[in-house]
This record gives structure tokens, sequence and C-alpha cells, in this order.
């Protein structure tokens, strides 16, 4: 103790160099982290984005308040796309995305609400805001459409995995932007001074000393009585670019692999694109779907006219060209396995007024042994 009491009487000074606003936390460089979340959560928003959902009935798309409402204008306020992406966006960051309709049968994304939970009754949703607009009736859950991504969300989860990877990526960039830095020590020297004024002079002189050196390519600085810089010569752990690189693609790839997506995606590669296009709409884009349709059939449809097959379907981006599978529709049709509306409806195309496009047809090479032996005769 009277080792500590000797060198803080002599060095009042120093106590300034304590600052702790000149130590940064690199774990908080949370960039990376929104970067990630928003790459991966855009590429999902945008394709479904891009998606036509259609009420399917007696075989034909029905275009009404319904078809224009979720691929036109849900609401005065938004596009069909970017409700989607809003709705996306929820999803994966909140787990919950709640759907109401207004009045004016407009669809409207809540920002904020309360769920009660019932066990053989339907959940209530309380206060209920859009935007700044707080609702003061209550919804029930049959007459709103509530989606949930998964049992445990995804954003306490990425938090955790950050801690990780924040660390390591925001001391590389440290020692990165350390590279060929000036490094010194400042000696200072007893003063009579009162202590407020030493501390100032002290610390305005290490201000201009950083600065002077952080951001001058040729800096040169006064030294100052009772005031001694040193150079040092310890070298700095150079880390190349490659290094930040790796440390932030593998914290976006963690990110992909979480939602379903294909790392071959978000690298650009183009090695066998048509399976990872594939992999991608399986694993990511479907599910999504697959929760939308699900809600809209249950809350759109009626019972008995979804079991006579009236039903809501998602017709998702396709970038199929019907010149390159020629081949295998005219199999399909001349083997008899698919009619002409199965296949029209496989490719995208509406149902038209044709009467032989309910026709199976099979021709004569797919005909029985018996018969070509018949023929023959």
């Amino acid at each position: 103790m009277g080792f500590l009491n000797f060198g803080w009487s002599r060095n009042k000074e120093l106590e300034l160099m304590l600052d702790l606003d000149l130590i940064g936390d690199t774990s908080k460089k949370i960039h990376m982290k929104k970067l990630a979340i928003q790459i991966c959560e855009n590429l999902i928003g945008r394709t479904i984005s891009q998606s036509e959902f259609y009420v399917k009935k007696n075989k034909r798309i029905v275009k009404d308040e319904i078809y224009y409402r979720l691929n036109v204008r849900p609401n005065p306020n938004m596009s069909a796309s970017h409700f989607w992406q809003t709705v996306v966006h929820k999803l994966i960051h909140e787990n919950e995305c709640l759907i109401i309709q207004s009045d004016s049968e407009d669809l409207l994304i809540a920002d904020s609400f309360i769920h009660d939970k019932y066990a053989i009754v339907d959940d209530v949703f309380k206060d209920v805001t859009v935007r700044n607009f707080t609702f003061e009736r209550n919804f029930k859950m049959s007459d709103v459409l509530y989606l949930e991504y998964s049992n445990e969300k995804l954003t306490p989860l990425l938090d955790g995995l950050y801690s990780d990877y924040g660390e390591l990526f925001g001391r590389i960039i440290e020692f990165q932007k350390r590279k060929g830095q000036l490094r010194g020590t400042v000696n200072v020297e007893q003063v009579s001074e009162k202590k407020e004024e030493a501390q100032k002079k002290l610390q305005n002189y290490i201000n201009k000393l950083y600065q002077a050196y952080s951001n001058k390519t040729i800096a040169l600085v006064p030294q100052q009585k009772g005031f001694k810089l040193e150079e040092s010569k310890n070298q700095v752990q150079q880390y190349g670019v490659d290094e930040v690189r790796k440390v932030s693609d593998g914290f976006i790839d963690q990110v992909a692999m979480a939602l379903g997506i294909p790392i071959a995606v978000l690298h650009g590669e183009i090695a066998d694109v048509e399976k990872v296009t594939k992999n991608l709409m399986t694993f990511a884009i479907d599910p999504f779907l697959k929760k939308i349709k699900d809600e809209l059939n249950a809350k759109m449809i009626d019972k008995k006219s979804y079991l006579n097959g009236e039903k809501i379907e998602a017709r998702r981006v396709s970038h199929l060209n019907i010149f390159d599978v020629a081949t295998a529709v005219d199999k399909l049709r001349s083997s008899g396995v698919m009619n002409g509306h199965e296949l029209r409806d496989e490719l995208g195309l509406e149902y038209v007024d044709e009467p032989l496009l309910d026709e199976y047809i099979m021709t004569k090479n797919y005909q029985k042994s018996s018969d070509a032996l018949r023929d023959e005769d």
C-alpha cells in the first residue's frame, strides 16, 4: 500500500490516462450483424414479393378484391411488394407478424399488440397499433392473419452468435487500422501546477497528438515542457484484408444457414446455379410461402368452399424457360401422364376454354404391345 500511495502522489496527473472514453468495445461493432441479417432478409423478402397470390376456383384464377389486395395494393400506403417484404422482416426479426383488416378492407401490418392466448377459444389481440394509430377494439384470431416463423426467436440466437464473431471481427479491424501506425509513449515530469490545470494540459496535448498522427500523413507535433514523446519499436501483428473478409463471410454464412439459404447464393457462385436455386426455393422460400398460404386459406376461404376445390395458391417467381422444357412437356402429354390443362398449370399458364386440353392423349408409341401386334395384322 505504501508503494501505491507513493506512485500515485508523484503522478496524480496520470490518473487522466484512465479515461474510459479512449477505450472502444470491439464487441459492439454491430454493423457486421446488421449487414448479415439485411443481406439474408432482403434475399428472402425480394423473392417472396415477386410471388403472385390468387384464388383458384373451378380450375380458374379468380381476379377479385382478394387478388387485388394481395398482389397490387394491400392498403393506401403500401404496394404489394413493400407489404410482403415488411411481413418477412417482422417474421425474421420478431418471429411473428399480425395482419388485420380495416373497415375499408385494407390489409394493415400491426407494429405492436398484446396477444392473449387461450386453449379452446379464439386468441384475442388487444391494443393493436399501426404506425401512430391504436385500435380501441379487440381482434379475434379468426378475424386476423397471424404468422409465426418458428418456435424460438431468431434475433437472440443471432445475438449469441455475434458475441463470438463480433469480438474477433472488431479486433481484426483494429489491427488492420493500426498497420504502419506510429506507436509512442509520453513521459510526464513532475509539475507544480494545480491538478486540474495539469490534467487539462495533458489531455489537450494527447488529443492533439492523437489527431495529428491519425489524420495526417506527415504530422509535426511540437514538444512541450514537461512532456516527452518517444516512439515505440514494437511491431503490430499484421492481418490482411482477407482475414476481415473471412470473418465477415463466416458470420453471414451462419445467418444464411439459420434461414435455410444456400451459401453459394450469397457468394455468387455460378457453378450448378440451377441446383442451388432449387435449394433456395425449397428450403428458404417455400416454407415462408407455405405459412402464408395456410393462413390465407384458413381465414379467407371457408371450410366448405375449400373442400370443394376453392383455395388460395401462390405462384413464386420462376425463371423457367418453356422452350427449354418443351421436349419434356411433349413426352408428358404424348404419354398420357398429364392433360393439357395440368401442364399449363405447372407452367404457370392460365386456364383456357379448350375441350381438347382436358383429354389425355397417348401416341402410338405408348400403346400396349398386344394392340401393336393387332395393328400389324
